[in-house]
């Protein structure tokens, strides 16, 4: 890997579907790569991947044709709007939905092959507490998860967190409230989970901010283009930039953990973790 610019890892994730998290992933993404970053977006949901979908993009190649050897990771990487890089994942084949300890390894061992400098790596994990939503968390610099006004939406999202903090020892995530008609009802939500996570668990929750209701970011969704490219006035994309803008403000990746080769290190010792137990 001839990776030299330290890296931002970011997991987003969500704990259930349907709290819009591809889209939270796409359209910060794209607004991180309008202020002059090199953004790659990794879509981690190997069995019904949609960030392509969400773009209108059709990768000839995906994951699936890297866990089968046909392509390395480099072959299947996309150029998607706004000069970001898109590793596609595939959707409608049900095995990349249940791959094997060995096979996720080899998708994690993959990441040493990449030979571009990129400042962000956003990873779109899939819904739930699988091990893959696990192992990206735990290897991410920093854990976003995206909520909105559903009461499944809070729950999932607080087994998500106590997951990761009690089994894995993260202890700090970043909450967005996503389709909300105001910053308070977004506010309300947030400190639903804080205080639960503040009163149980031995983990800090910081506001990311909200992305309003916006009839705006449905018609990009139909037109499969993102709302920050399609739509750059609307509430929502300035919602999306503002979190942008806060993303940018986070401390820097630690020169220790600071290149890709730290992101891939930890996720196959999370994979090695995982076989000791099933072995």
């Amino acid at each position: 890997m001839k990776q030299h610019r330290p890296v931002k890892v970011i997991a987003v994730t969500g704990g259930k579907g349907g709290v819009g998290k591809t889209n939270v992933a796409v359209n910060l993404s794209l607004s991180l790569a309008a202020t002059g970053n090199d953004v790659m977006l990794l879509d981690a949901d190997f069995g019904l991947a949609n960030v392509d979908v969400q773009l209108g993009l059709s990768p000839e190649y995906d994951l699936s044709h890297l866990v089968s050897g046909e392509r390395n990771l480099e072959e299947i990487i996309i150029d998607g709007p706004g000069g970001i890089k898109i590793i596609p994942a595939s959707s409608g084949i049900s095995r990349m939905a249940d791959l094997t300890q060995r096979e996720r390894a080899g998708i994690i061992h993959a990441f040493s092959e990449l030979s571009c400098d990129v400042d962000y790596l956003i990873v779109d994990t899939s819904a739930g507490i699988s091990d893959s939503v696990v192992s990206f968390c735990k290897a991410s610099h920093e854990v976003l998860v995206v909520v909105c006004d559903e009461p499944a939406s809070i729950t999932d999202a607080y087994a998500l967190i106590k997951v990761m903090n009690r089994e894995h020892g993260v202890d700090h995530f970043h909450v967005l409230a996503n389709m909300v008609y105001s910053n308070r009802q977004g506010t309300e939500l947030y400190n639903k989970l804080s205080l639960a996570a503040n009163h149980f668990l031995d983990a800090s929750l910081s506001f990311l901010g909200i992305i309003p209701q916006d009839e705006r970011l449905r018609q990009a969704v139909q037109k499969q283009r993102a709302v920050v490219a399609s739509y750059p006035s609307s509430p929502s994309a300035t919602a999306f930039r503002k979190v942008a803008g806060h993303v940018e403000n986070w401390p820097g990746a630690q020169k220790a953990g600071g290149q890709l080769e730290f992101f891939v290190e930890r996720l196959i010792n999370y994979e090695n973790e995982l076989g000791g137990l099933e072995s």
